[in-house]
């Protein structure tokens, strides 16, 4: 695993405004290039040459050639990309979960920017934008007709100063307007509390750099505030969009046991083809101590329930994939994201690159994610308003993406090694707001959220409890 620390794998699921997407390295081996297509390039040519010579006003070469790379990126799939030399750096930066921005994960949709999910605690998260939104105008411009990393650049700038977000949502007759001043975001990926005497919750907002490292502390705190090993726990990964590969192999790992397969990635290229287990290699860089070795030991058998939802993607589904798979966790909620697969960034010698799928990943178990999404084996909805709100629930998946990868097996993939059962939501109309609960300051979780609610009575129950002593 040494030589795949090399290379640039994303397996998140969208952009962050004023952020890289997460990453981790691999060599890519120098292959011989396949021929190029002379009379399409020809065409080409002659296209570029026309443009030049007759277009109403003059353009730059260089204008030409990355408007033409971008789109023959993008039109691809939607996680592929041509990254210029601002938005390279900021990729790199971004695995640090510092950045400059808004704080919202992003993608395209109908030549309009669409929010997958805004990140707590941002600019963005207080200002009240919502997962599903789509955004029409930055300030005076227009986004039709923008690039998805145009679109990025006019959302990021300089700490304090505002932009104006013109917004359509479902269920409003007009647009929005929000003024949302920007801000150094900093997250904090890893939060836990014990939500009573021997249940412990772990929220993992992004799968970042010390991930890994910081849910060993979360898990040896809980411990230490419950004098003793926990009964049961909720790791919740909703609205999670993913993060570092290695980071979600090393969280997999916490829970599993040594040598267990935690995903493998098939592509064309034999650098896309990996079988990743828990091993200390396939996580850790070179020197790295093995922060996996100060686990307690409760954490290897502990009752498990992993929550997730329609923002649930990549390393989140890494994750619910091989826990579900080796039958060590029940997953609840609703169905994830469904983005299985692979970016990597190829650095290219002026200082750019490209963002490119190179991959799918696969659960242990043999499953595609991609386009599908994690099946619960328990389906909790979110509560929601009440039943006279008629406006439709919003939730973005991979599938309603333009031009998304195809899930890649015959059969469906969707079928877990489990048999769903289903839990409708009860009404909360006192909250005034669908979704999640807002948080009271201070809190990492409500005391109305439904479907966490709904683990810790799981937990409870004597099926996941069973060898465990009250």
């Amino acid at each position: 695993m040494v030589s795949k620390f090399k290379q640039i794998s994303l397996v998140s699921m969208g952009v962050l405004i004023g952020a890289a997407l997460t990453l981790n390295y691999s060599a890519i081996a120098e292959r011989e290039p396949e021929p190029l297509p002379l009379e399409d390039l020809r065409a080409f040519s002659e296209i570029f040459g026309k443009i030049k010579s007759d277009y109403v006003e003059p353009v730059e070469d260089k204008k030409l050639i990355t408007e033409a790379i971008n789109g023959m990126l993008s039109g691809l799939d939607p996680h592929s990309a041509y990254l210029d030399n601002d938005a390279f750096k900021e990729l790199q930066v971004g695995t640090q979960g510092e950045f400059g921005g808004l704080g919202i994960e992003v993608g395209m949709e109908d030549g309009f920017v669409k929010v997958v999910a805004p990140i707590e605690d941002t600019p963005a998260f207080k200002a009240g934008v919502k997962s599903g939104d789509l955004v029409i105008k930055l300030d005076d411009t227009p986004v039709k007709g923008m690039t998805l990393n145009d679109a990025v650049k006019r959302m990021r700038g300089k700490p304090g100063t505002d932009i104006i977000l013109t917004i359509i949502r479902k269920g409003e007759s007009k647009p929005l307007t929000l003024t949302i001043t920007r801000a150094v975001i900093k997250i904090k990926s890893v939060k836990y509390k014990l939500a009573e005497p021997g249940f412990g919750y772990v929220r993992i907002t992004q799968f970042q750099e010390r991930s890994g490292e910081n849910l060993v502390e979360a898990l040896k705190d809980l411990g230490e505030q419950n004098k003793g090993a926990l009964k049961g726990l909720v790791l919740d990964l909703r609205n999670d969009p993913g993060g570092l590969l290695n980071t979600a192999v090393s969280v997999s790992g916490a829970f599993l046991k040594p040598g267990d397969l935690v995903v493998y990635t098939d592509g064309r290229i034999e650098d896309a083809k990996m079988r990743l287990t828990n091993a200390r290699e396939n996580y850790l860089r070179p020197g790295e101590a093995d922060y996996l070795k100060n686990l307690p030991a409760w954490a290897k058998t502990v009752p498990l329930v992993v929550l997730v939802n329609g923002g649930s993607a990549s390393a989140s589904e890494i994750v619910a994939g091989a826990l579900q798979d080796h039958k060590r966790a029940l997953i609840v909620g609703t169905q994830s994201f469904g983005k299985g697969s692979v970016q990597t960034i190829l650095p290219l010698n002026n200082g750019t690159a490209i963002k490119l799928t190179t991959a799918r990943y696969f659960t242990p178990n043999g499953r595609s994610i991609q386009a599908k999404g994690i099946t619960p084996d328990i389906t909790v909805e979110e509560a929601t308003v009440s039943s006279s709100d008629k406006a439709p629930k919003l939730e973005v998946h991979e599938a309603d993406l333009e031009r998304h990868l195809s899930n890649g097996n015959e059969e469906d993939a969707t079928k877990s090694p489990h048999a769903p059962k289903d839990l409708k939501s009860k009404d909360d109309s006192a909250k005034g707001g669908k979704g999640k609960p807002a948080l009271e300051p201070g809190e990492i979780v409500s005391k109305s959220d439904y479907q966490f609610s709904q683990a810790l009575i799981l937990l409870k129950g004597l099926n996941l409890l069973q060898g465990h002593k009250e």
